[in-house]
């Protein structure tokens, strides 16, 4: 097994093309030519952490927070940051950061957020646009199902729920074989007509160049006729947040006791109680007071997220319950997630959950 193994998996889960402007998700130190010894995930990559992949025998840590976040100008020990990256480089250990991109899919830290509070029906809360492409490709009849089969093993034609999800047209195509040329069907300097069909599919932006790829390989013509067209339509599947219901709608201070249980809180910040039922229920891992217009306008009854500001707390405007529960709080299942991902793919490989608290917020109750 080596590093880039892994990595090429976990980014066909949360592609690294998804994740923020401002954010520096991916192997941010080490080679991913690496043979892999073990892997050690963690939530933040701190001295600790470092220590602690050593003393396990990991040469990789999946961290959710990059440790490099700003760019460095020197890398002299004098701070937390730059020692970490002297710590890992000297002992041959490769960083990786899975970030916005795991926060920006269904089955991502938001997912896993939504699935230990019992959430159904969830969907995203602000979904993204500008991400989706449509291919239209023209093949003989007589090959049309087989290239439709391999276009959808890659990932396209997914719409939400749907799988497999095309638009066919049968027309007339021409072409003139020229010297050279090895038609695979008509002769060379003779005009041949045949039946033909066209396939419309959607797919992701990142899948693009696999996309183009299999069809080529996979198309019995030499010169594959195909267009590409960007779309404007949101990508239900992809995006920030997300929105839910729970079983049963409950009281607000039952469903606050739910948030304690669940994330092992040990102080809630929250708006005034309102006296109105919660069930559909939004929410956002880490600072997410971002997303506080798109919960009211959801209909959401509460929103969850982490490091809101003193002011943004009046945002909610008695529309919603706003429940602050921190951030550490709120993405530390991120660390089972990415976990049960690796165990699922690579089930007889060396991985561990860190047993290091990287919490760097501590709570003083006189």
């Amino acid at each position: 097994m080596i590093i880039h193994d892994l990595i090429q998996f976990l980014e066909t889960i949360a592609p690294a093309s998804l994740q923020e402007d401002y954010d520096n998700a991916g192997l941010l130190t080490g080679k991913a030519s690496y043979i892999c010894t073990g892997v050690l995930i963690s939530l933040d990559c701190t001295e600790a952490i470092v220590q602690e992949a050593i003393d396990k025998k990991c040469n990789l840590i999946i961290a959710h927070h990059p440790i490099i976040f700003s760019g460095l100008k020197k890398i002299n020990g004098n701070n937390c940051v730059e020692r970490i990256i002297i710590k890992a480089i000297k002992n041959d250990i490769a960083i990786y950061a899975i970030h916005t991109n795991l926060d920006n899919v269904l089955a991502g830290v938001n997912g896993k957020i939504a699935a230990m509070l019992g959430l159904q029906n969830v969907q995203i809360l602000f979904p993204k646009k500008d991400i989706l492409q449509k291919l239209a490709v023209f093949v003989p009849a007589e090959n049309a199902e087989k290239l439709k089969d391999v276009l959808f093993a890659i990932g396209a034609g997914n719409m939400g729920n749907y799988s497999e999800c095309t638009f066919s047209t049968i027309g007339t195509g021409s072409f003139t074989p020229q010297e050279g040329a090895k038609p695979y069907s008509g002769k060379v300097d003779k005009r041949s007509v045949v039946q033909e069909v066209k396939i419309e599919v959607i797919f992701p932006t990142w899948l693009q160049g696999n996309i183009i790829k299999a069809m080529k390989e996979n198309h019995p013509y030499e010169e594959v006729a195909y267009d590409i067209y960007s779309l404007n339509n949101y990508n239900q599947t992809v995006g920030s947040g997300i929105v839910g219901y729970l079983p049963q709608a409950m009281g607000e201070t039952e469903f606050l006791q739910k948030l304690v249980t669940v994330f092992k809180l040990k102080t809630v910040r929250h708006t005034h109680l309102l006296n109105k039922p919660i069930q559909k229920v939004a929410l956002c891992g880490g600072a997410g007071s971002f997303l506080l217009s798109h919960a009211k306008s959801a209909g959401a009854h509460a929103y969850i997220t982490a490091d809101v500001k003193y002011h943004e707390f009046f945002d909610a405007d008695d529309q919603l319950l706003l429940a602050d529960i921190g951030h550490y709080e709120s993405e530390q299942y991120t660390i089972d997630l990415l976990f049960d991902i690796l165990t699922d793919k690579f089930p007889t490989f060396a991985h561990f959950k860190t047993g290091v608290n990287t919490n760097p917020i501590h709570y003083f109750a006189p």
